[in-house]
């Protein structure tokens, strides 16, 4: 960095030999002074440096040194300056010292004139950890010009550098407060400018430094240890410069730009481009805090907690790194990958690797902001939304192509009783699969996936249904074989969705809201494909029953032995439903087929004449309780329906009309829901010549409907002939 100074940088300054008071020293914002140190004219920088430095450790095996104020201790010191042959073999001395760890308890600083003329010692505290020291509390009066220092700090002599330019901000606060509350000169405020410029300058050295160190496989660990103490002079002295404060942006910018190199492909060069990333990036991590754990926590005061800071610094780097990645992810095997990453992240594999122990037990791993995290769950479940949509409609679509088109016969379960579509265990494979992943990051995650895959599903099942009847309303012709195949395709999707419907039990806690929604969806389709096969049923049941209750009926059994088969063959596809769907079929079956039977009784398509009714009322006792045998193996529960056959057999045998009325009441009790017009009808077809006896029933029939009404004694829970029109 170029930097023109201002006419203060050639000023010419005379050396002159000079004291500074404790009570001066100390309005400057600097340690407080130990003694007077006297230079004579002339002198160099690096050479009153040199005089002012001196450091005395404790070797393994070795008495520290006695020290007194004696001749022969002076004597001792020219010695050791003769060996040490100057400023920087000193340094190194002492910086060996520390890297093989030896303990030094204390540093003595000796400032000794270069006449020996007079001596002085400045104690300060060390540790193992301290590799250098400036002696800061002793500054020559004298400073090079501003183009000199800014030369040096070009170069990297910051020690040199930064000794003279305290000199100089001594000497700028000495003539501020001459001047007091007069205004400035001229000459003063470029100093001040040229001062302020320096400073800067150093601090962007430093910063460089300091951020080359995180980024360069190698770096000069001597110029880092001379940066640490002057950041920790600084932050000591709140200095221009700003410290610590300084120092960590450095580290920051130097591990941003040292995890930044690690490379993301495109997805055209690479479809696994977010995973290779990430891995690499992992790796990219432990190798920088091996970096800091070996080398940096050497070079730097515990202060200054480096380790730390690294640590603390690639997490603001990937979390900064995610926000940017999600605006290009739209996959949800990339999302599934940031997921994997963010898992070993704080795992063993990445901050809790077991070579950063103790380091990271001393300190609170980092985690993830609620911020980023909200940001992953909300793109994770956009771009889920998407995937469901087509997870969902491929289900129907394998459905057709594997099972409909070819007119595969549905599987049945592992004990073999119930028929089972693939379509149950597609819905519930596709759940885990996008639930599984999810649980690395939260569980909020996997409840909002949860919700969202439950969503999805609530338009699936009628959406399936209306495409399966699309598809299979053909098998539905002449063909025994397909209307059998058709049928089963029913019970099996009977079965599936209501396996469904158990399994979103387990997910009621998590979001009862969308599960009720789905179960009604589910329940709704289970009952409509009840209902197309009741309809099938009674479409086939239908021309014989209409042929019950005539002359042909009465002399042959045909039509009611097709009847029984049709119940017999449906009474077998219900034995392959799962409850409660097969309890629900056997139950419509069991009434649509009664009614249908007790229907045609009353429409007067026949009426028994001369002692026909006896011969009427026993065939249909005999055939109700065969129907009764058949429903009972269905599974129905509906007793209340059994007991009509015989009761209105019982009516149709008498003869008299005192008979029939001792015989009514049951059924009008039984079945409060009869009409004088269905009795009439059930009479006629008795015999339709007894207009006067019948009349004489009606009456009876009407007080009886009456007594149950008053009474509530008759069975007012079930409805049957308010249903026959």
């Amino acid at each position: 960095m170029s930097v023109v100074f201002t006419m203060a940088e050639s000023e010419k300054k005379e050396n002159t030999v000079y004291k500074v008071h404790e009570s001066e020293h100390q309005e400057t914002d600097l340690p407080p002074l130990k003694s007077s140190v006297k230079t004579p004219g002339g002198a160099s920088p690096i050479k009153n440096l040199v005089r002012m430095l001196s450091f005395s450790k404790k070797r393994e095996n070795e008495e520290p040194e006695t020290k007194d104020n004696s001749t022969g201790n002076n004597t001792q010191s020219s010695s050791t300056e003769t060996k040490e042959d100057g400023f920087f073999r000193r340094l190194s001395t002492v910086r060996k010292s520390f890297t093989r760890r030896e303990k030094c308890t204390s540093i003595e600083e000796n400032y000794i004139s270069e006449d020996n003329s007079s001596d002085s010692i400045v104690k300060r505290e060390g540790s193992k950890k301290s590799l250098y020291n400036f002696a800061f509390q002793n500054i020559s009066e004298t400073h090079l010009a501003a183009m000199q220092i800014n030369d040096l700090i070009q170069n990297k002599s910051l020690e040199e550098a930064y000794i003279n330019l305290l000199s100089m901000r001594l000497e700028v606060q000495r003539e501020q407060k001459a001047l007091g509350e007069k205004a400035m000169s001229v000459e003063l405020i470029h100093k001040e400018k040229d001062l302020c410029l320096l400073f800067n300058n150093l601090k962007d050295q430093l910063t460089e430094i300091v951020r080359e160190s995180c980024i360069l496989p190698s770096y000069d660990k001597e110029l880092l240890v001379q940066v640490a103490a002057i950041i920790q002079e600084e932050e000591r002295n709140k200095g221009e410069m700003g410290g610590l404060g300084v120092w960590k942006a450095a580290i920051q910018d130097g591990v941003r730009e040292t995890l930044s190199e690690v490379h993301l492909h495109s997805h055209e060069q690479n479809a696994s481009c977010i995973a290779v990333h990430l891995e690499c990036l992992g790796k990219k991590i432990v190798e920088h805090l091996e970096k800091a754990k070996t080398d940096f926590v050497d070079v730097y005061q515990p202060s200054f907690k480096v380790f730390e800071t690294c640590v603390l610094s690639c997490h603001a780097f990937v979390e900064e790194h995610l926000k940017d990645l999600l605006k290009n992810v739209t996959e949800l095997k990339d999302f599934h990958k940031i997921l994997d990453f963010i898992d070993c992240y704080q795992s063993e594999k990445i901050l809790g690797s077991p070579s950063f122990q103790p380091k990271m037990k001393e300190m609170k791993s980092p985690t993830l902001s609620d911020n980023v995290l909200d940001l992953i769950r909300k793109g994770y479940c956009d771009c889920l939304k998407k995937d469901l949509k087509e997870s969902v409609q491929n289900i129907i679509n394998i459905e057709s192509e594997t099972i409909w088109k070819k007119k595969e016969p549905p599987r049945k379960t592992e004990d073999g009783k119930f028929q089972i579509a693939q379509v149950h265990m597609d819905v519930s494979a596709m759940i885990k699969k996008y639930t599984n992943n999810c649980g690395k990051l939260d569980g909020n995650l996997k409840k909002n996936v949860v919700c969202n895959c439950i969503e999805a599903l609530k338009d699936f099942p009628e959406r399936f249904e209306k495409e399966f009847e699309k598809q299979n309303s053909s098998l539905l012709g002449s063909d025994l074989l397909d209307c059998c195949l058709w049928a089963q395709y029913h019970i099996a999707y009977i079965n599936s969705f209501s396996l469904i419907k158990e399994d979103m039990e387990g997910y009621k806690d998590t979001c009862p809201h969308e599960v009720k929604q789905l179960q009604t969806e589910l329940d709704g389709v289970v009952d409509q494909l009840g209902k197309a096969l009741l309809k099938q049923f009674r479409t086939e049941i239908g021309p014989y029953l209409g042929n019950m209750m005539t002359k042909e009926w009465l002399s042959t059994d045909t039509d009611f032995n097709e009847l029984t088969n049709r119940i017999e063959t449906y009474s077998g596809f219900c034995k392959s439903m799962k409850h409660p769907p097969a309890k629900a079929f056997a139950n419509d079956v069991h009434y649509h087929v009664v009614k249908g039977y007790i229907s045609e009784l009353l429409k007067n398509k026949f009426s028994c004449k001369g002692r026909k009714n006896d011969i009427a009322g026993t065939k249909i006792r005999e055939q109700y309780e065969g129907l009764n045998k058949l429903f009972q193996q269905m599974g129905s529960t509906m007793e209340w329906l059994y007991p009509l056959g015989d009761q209105l057999s019982v009516i149709i045998e008498q003869e008299h009309e005192k008979d029939i009325k001792q015989h009514l009441s049951p059924l009008v009790k039984n079945y409060s829901d009869i009409s004088k017009k269905q009795i009439s009808a059930i009479l006629s077809f008795r015999d339709n010549g007894f207009r006067f006896e019948k009349s004489q029933v009606i009456q009876h029939f009407n007080e009886l409907k009456q007594k149950v009404k008053t009474d509530h004694n008759g069975n007012q829970e079930q409805t049957f002939f308010s249903d026959i029109k």
